[in-house]
């Protein structure tokens, strides 16, 4: 070889290795969010409503210019909503280096996943998860941007009590972290109430057949039920119930608020009560958030949708506010900040929980809208 052809490739050396140097140091710079839910599974429509509105919560940031001049990249695990995938997923983020995660979706797959955060020193915000188990151990690390189910179980309970006046009311639930809890909750307020609760029992996920429970609630001479889980299951139970002329309302917590559940039963839907996030689709605070899921053919009005957008906009700002990538820097923003989103003016208390939330009650129609019934 010439000299001046080893002259010419060493310099090509030289800038492709700078090259190389200059998009690793641009990669680094990127923040990247890990989004973890359900892709997959009976509840991905869930995941679906997490990740429309945290990924546009990341465009939107990014399109102001990011934040302390780095780009924000997120970066989606599938957990199924199942506790041992939720493990495994989390196990995968610290190994992947990723210092922030918006998630959990389900609080059965979020409180193990938590576990593994706070002992590797990774802050999550879930914009889903409700049981208050999850923030009663003292992590440092652990936030959400959504209530507790001790709220709203008591929201749909008063309601039940003040607003219902059953003389008789079942309480079902899945058997699972979210539904027994939200379930025990709503019981204890009848029983206080002076209401009788001749039914409290479990159903098993999964399952399709439900004759026996509708058997099982008309001998028992409810006029009122309540269900603590998810849509697969109650809309199969409302389906088989109008099917065997049990005429009964029946109410649910946010797991059921889901256009899907219109699928599943049909008219049996309509009337169907459900206690919900504010519908922060209808703020005209928010409408050019709203215009721009449309034009990306989204759908605002889940009730994770805005939660998750907040969940990315909290990170985001705690990061710009602590001047650092430090989960315990940016939880230390957190606790000591006040933060304008979408869904409101966010302060977190000690444990990571808002200190203001509110459920609200609505009356879901068959045609997968709701009317607002309490405030």
């Amino acid at each position: 070889m010439k000299k001046t052809q080893r002259k010419a490739l060493s310099q090509f050396i030289v800038i492709t290795a700078l090259a190389g140097v200059s998009s690793l140091t641009l990669a680094a710079e990127n923040i990247r969010i890990a989004l973890a839910g359900p892709v997959t599974g009976a509840v991905a429509q869930y995941g679906d409503m997490q990740f429309t509105g945290a990924n546009m919560a990341i465009d939107m940031i990014n399109k102001a210019g990011g934040v302390n001049g780095a780009q924000l990249e997120g970066v989606v695990f599938d957990d199924a909503c199942d506790p041992k995938q939720a493990v495994a997923v989390a196990n995968r983020i610290v190994n992947e280096g990723i210092s922030f995660v918006v998630g959990h979706l389900c609080s059965s797959s979020t409180q193990p996943a938590t576990d593994i955060y706070e002992d590797e020193g990774i802050l999550m915000v879930t914009p889903a998860a409700t049981s208050p188990d999850i923030t009663s151990r003292g992590y440092e690390l652990v936030f959400r941007t959504i209530g507790l189910d001790s709220l709203q179980g008591p929201t749909a309970g008063k309601y039940i009590v003040e607003q219902v006046k059953p003389q008789k009311v079942a309480v079902i639930h899945d058997k699972q972290q979210y539904g027994e809890g939200i379930a025990t909750a709503v019981r204890d307020v009848l029983t206080e109430a002076g209401i009788e609760v001749p039914i409290f029992d479990g159903i098993t996920a999964g399952d399709k057949d439900f004759s026996s429970l509708v058997a099982r609630l008309r001998q028992s001479g409810v006029d009122f039920a309540y269900f603590g889980g998810y849509h697969p299951e109650l809309g199969l139970i409302l389906r088989q119930a109008r099917e065997q002329g049990l005429d009964i309302t029946f109410m649910g917590p946010e797991g059921v608020g889901n256009s899907d559940i219109s699928a599943i039963a049909g008219e049996a839907a309509e009337g169907m009560l459900v206690t919900l996030p504010k519908a922060f689709d209808e703020d005209p605070a928010n409408a050019h958030l709203v215009e721009a899921f449309k034009e990306r053919k989204q759908d605002p009005r889940g009730p994770f949708v805005f939660p998750s957008y907040a969940a990315v906009q909290v990170i985001a700002d705690g990061i710009r506010l602590a001047e650092s990538t430090d989960p315990t820097d940016v939880a230390e923003a957190l606790r000591s900040n006040t933060f304008d989103t979408p869904t409101g003016k966010l302060a977190f208390d000690e444990k990571g929980d808002l200190k203001d939330f509110n459920f609200v009650v609505y009356e879901w129609h068959a045609d997968g809208t709701k009317t607002a019934l309490s405030e």
